[in-house]
C-alpha cells in the first residue's frame, strides 16, 4: 500500500519507490530504499513528516502515494 494510507504512529517497511528519475532517485537519496523502517511521525492535511533512517522527512501526499510499503 502507498505510505500516503498510514496514519500518525504507524510503522512500515519499504517495498519499492515507484516513478522514474528524478523523484525516485532524490527518494532513495533520502533513505526511502527497499527494506528501509518508515514511521509516520505527523500527518496533517494530506503532508507527512515521516521518520527513515534516523532522519525526519516532509512530504505532501503525491509524493507519498510513489512509496508502497508493507
Amino acid at each position: 500500500m502507498p505510505l500516503a494510507f498510514l496514519r500518525c504512529g504507524d510503522v512500515a517497511k519499504v517495498v519499492r519507490v515507484r516513478g522514474k528519475g528524478e523523484v525516485h532517485h532524490h527518494l532513495e537519496n533520502l533513505g526511502f530504499v527497499e527494506g528501509a523502517s518508515v514511521s509516520v511521525v505527523s500527518e496533517q492535511a494530506g503532508n507527512f513528516i515521516v521518520q527513515v533512517k534516523g532522519a525526519n522527512v516532509a512530504l505532501d501526499r503525491s509524493v507519498a502515494s510513489k512509496i508502497i510499503v508493507a
